[in-house]
């Protein structure tokens, strides 16, 4: 099943104007539901009746946000998430009717930005979906990035042998193992290996995350942790040097234990 839509030109844009998007859900009344309206918005939005289909989808197209269903046929929304966050940084929202705090934070830790329990009122969808795109604006430099460096900045080492290469995009790590870096991580980590020792405080780590710290929810930051500690453990031996402080930030250890 799937669905195809562009919103309609209008004389003030709408807030979803020209963001592409895949509604991947299995239940063809409320995918169409959710292509109508997001269409409605402004939004280039296809609906898509699987994880497979959406990622053929991808491999020839690519897209600015995923809407994901947990429970979908074939491959489920939380190793979609999974997936789809090693190897793009696309906002992926979930929106599914399994609401409880195990499954949310399940959901969150797999890499999703946004979690949404059915019911679901649709200009809730419209407003997350809008308030999460302009974040991945300010990050990707349609805004002013505050950690922005030139393509050919040299490696930025921490002390131990850590370090980030090829303009921030790629973490090295001491027996050489390299893991590519997501917008959000190449700004974390690029504030804490700039003072390796030093704490740096969570409201540091949100204004490099953001450009509208007000508008971050906290707990993005310990998930965005997480999920870091937890690739770099699937990709080197190492475990990632961060010593998270209590109330107060993060610490880049300059040597290891």
């Amino acid at each position: 099943m799937e669905t195809n839509q562009e919103g309609p030109p209008a004389c003030a844009p709408p807030p979803l104007q020209g963001v592409r998007i895949r509604v991947v859900e299995d239940d063809p009344e409320w995918c169409a539901l959710v292509v109508d309206e997001l269409a409605r918005q402004g939004a280039a939005v296809r609906g898509i009746g699987s994880v497979q289909a959406l990622y053929r989808e991808l491999a020839v197209a690519a897209c600015d946000i995923v809407v994901l269903d947990i429970t979908l046929p074939g491959e489920d929304g939380f190793s979609a998430t999974r997936h789809l966050r090693r190897t793009g940084d696309m906002g992926i929202v979930l929106v599914t009717g399994r609401g409880s705090a195990a499954d949310m934070a399940h959901g969150l830790s797999a890499g999703a930005d946004v979690y949404l329990p059915k019911p679901l009122e649709l200009p809730v969808l419209v407003a997350a979906l809008h308030s999460l795109h302009r974040r991945m604006a300010a990050r990707s430099g349609a805004a002013p990035d505050p950690v922005a460096e030139p393509a050919a900045a040299p490696a930025q080492h921490a002390g131990n042998d850590w370090s980030l290469r090829a303009g921030g995009w790629e973490l090295w790590s001491p027996d050489g193992r390299v893991l590519a870096l997501s917008t959000a991580e190449r700004a974390l980590l690029h504030e804490l290996l700039s003072c390796p020792g030093t704490p740096v405080g969570r409201e540091q780590l949100i204004a490099a995350l953001t450009s509208t710290p007000w508008d971050f929810d906290p707990h993005r930051l310990e998930v965005l942790m997480h999920r870091l500690r937890a690739r770099v453990r699937a990709a080197t031996p190492l475990a990632l040097p961060v010593r998270a402080l209590r109330g107060a930030g993060y610490l880049w250890v300059p040597t290891q234990s």
